[in-house]
This record gives structure tokens, sequence and C-alpha cells, in this order.
């Protein structure tokens, strides 16, 4: 059986669906529902059971789930504004590593959820490399709970043993439940539809232009791709950027949209909000040399071809979920 944590959440539910796609249904969702509409993800979704997050942790730490052979733990608090620092980590560094040893202990494959947010700004750049990890400052506490819990993996030696893995920024069908933590891309598509045009922030450094801020935008289907092969091979084990090694910037975003949509172009640049400010990555690129090595040898999507299949596939579908 594969666990999945996280299980009703963006990445997680793909994750699923990838594993559907290949004929695996012995799945187990560890999520919490709540109030949120994350059950949705779960409709065209074929798992043997769901269980909440709390009955899990008390159940596998008692040894009452039986036949895991691997735990793909994608559960967490994800929000990059959140400041309770507290709950961020309980839920992003206590849990993660509770999961982890159980893994380790018995024998299970353990693929961890990472951050690029641990990057900072990217003053240290982009580099996977062990020897660079320590060296991070994130501008966040999200990604600060998610670099607590690379350091412990390197500290105990159990980095040699589980994935971590640092996504950038994702997007894709099954992110509609996360509110403000959407990509722009979904945004940008209810914005065109229903004002004409996409407003992106504008640039407060003078080295990047309105809209010429630069991210690694990776398409979820590529994401899910590259931690199918994961599990599949349990010797590619360390930290491990997931990207596509390309930055764009959010003008060729936008564009990108409105070609999908086939409307004309129309931007509209405005302000940051304060508390962004200081704490907003103007630059990520992941390094895709280390996983490559690892014989992770993926053809990623392209930034128009991936908002295309996203836009006409499902945007403007009657069933918008994968």
């Amino acid at each position: 059986m594969i666990v999945v944590t996280g299980g009703a959440g963006f990445i997680g539910s793909a994750i699923v669906w990838k594993l559907n796609l290949k004929g695996i249904d012995d799945i187990l969702i560890v999520d919490n529902l709540g109030r949120t509409e994350k059950w949705k993800n779960l409709v065209n979704l074929s798992y043997k059971d769901y269980i909440h997050k709390s009955v899990f942790t008390e159940k596998l730490l008692n040894n009452k789930i039986e036949n895991i052979e691997a735990i793909i733990h994608m559960g967490a608090c994800s929000s990059t504004t959140e400041n309770d620092a507290d709950y961020l980590m309980e839920n992003n560094f206590h849990y993660s590593k509770t999961l982890a040893e159980y893994a380790l202990k018995n024998d299970i494959r353990f693929i961890n959820a990472s951050s690029a947010a641990t990057y900072g700004d990217g003053e240290c750049g982009f580099s996977d490399n062990i020897n660079n990890i320590e060296n991070l400052k994130p501008l966040n506490m999200y990604g600060y709970s998610k670099q607590l819990f690379d350091l412990w993996a390197l500290d105990t030696g159990a980095v040699d043993k589980l994935a971590s893995v640092k996504f950038f920024n994702v997007f894709g069908p099954n992110e509609y439940h996360k509110d403000d933590m959407r990509s722009v891309i979904v945004k940008a598509f209810y914005q065109v539809r229903e004002a004409g045009c996409i407003r992106l922030f504008k640039s407060y450094r003078p080295e990047y232009p309105d809209g010429g801020q630069r991210r690694d935008f990776i398409y979820i289907k590529d994401c899910v791709e590259v931690i199918s092969r994961m599990l599949e091979n349990h010797g590619i084990n360390g930290i491990y950027n997931i990207g596509t090694g390309k930055a764009r910037t959010w003008n060729a975003l936008a564009k990108a949209v409105f070609a999908a949509m086939g409307v004309e172009e129309n931007i509209e640049y405005i302000e940051m909000p304060e508390q962004l400010q200081d704490r907003y990555q103007y630059f990520t690129q992941a390094e895709m040399q280390k996983l490559s090595d690892e014989g992770c040898n993926i053809i990623y999507t392209s930034l128009e071809d991936s908002i295309d299949d996203y836009i006409k596939n499902y945007l403007q579908q009657n069933d918008i979920y994968l």
C-alpha cells in the first residue's frame, strides 16, 4: 500500500491521479478536509481508504496500519504568509520528522515535500547540492519550517535513505481550493474572463522591469512524473529540486494565458502589498543537473504548452479536475 499524506491537496491528489494512470489504487489518503473544497480533488480518483491526519498518526505509531511500501508525504501548511510559527513548526517540521523516522525504522520508502522557499532571495543560489543546504536563508517561516526538515535529514544521515524534494512554482489542475495561494495562471484566467485584463505586481528593484520578475514555473503533470520515478527507484535519495531549470517572466506567463484564451493582451501592473515587499522572490531557477545525474531525465513541458493544456483541457471544461 502507498500512503499519500496531503492526498486531497494539490500535489498530493495529482500524485494519486498519476498512480491511478499506472493502474495503482492500493492507496491510503491522509488529510484534514475540514470545511475546504479539497474533497472535490478526490472525486475522480480511485483509492482504498481515506483517514484523518490525527487518526493516521496514532494508528501508524501503534503499528496498526500494515503492508505500507511507501509514504509520500505532501501534507503540510503551504501558505508562505502563515505567521503562526508554532503551527508551522508542528505541522511542517515535527510531523514530517515523526513520519520519516517511522518510515526509516520500518524500511518504508519515504518521499518528503520541501520547497524552493528554502532558497530565500536566491543569494546563495538554487543548487540542491547538500553542501549548500546549511547556507540557505529562507525569507518566511514557511520556508524555514521546510529548511529545518532538510537540516535534520542532513544532521542525522537520514538524507541518504529518503528523498526530500524542493518544489518550485507548481501550477495546474486541482489547485483551486488554495485561495490566495493558487497560481497566478488560474487567477489570471478568471481575471481575463471577468475584467479582460491580467494584474501583475510592479517591480521594486531597478534590475527587474514590471512583470519582468522571473520564476521557474513547472506544470503539475511534470512534477508528479518525477515523484513517480522516485517511487520506482529507491536509489534516488537525497535533497532534489523539482523545477524545469528555466526561469520565465510573469509577462511571458500572462501572454501565454491570453494566447490560450484567444484574447488580446492587456496587462495591468499593481502595487505589491507592503507585507510582501521584503520577502518577495524576484528570481528562482532550479538547478536540475543533480536529478538528471540520477537518471531521472524528464522532458519538461514548456510554459506555453502547459498553460494551453491547463486552460483548454481543464479551466474551460465542465470538469476542471484531474
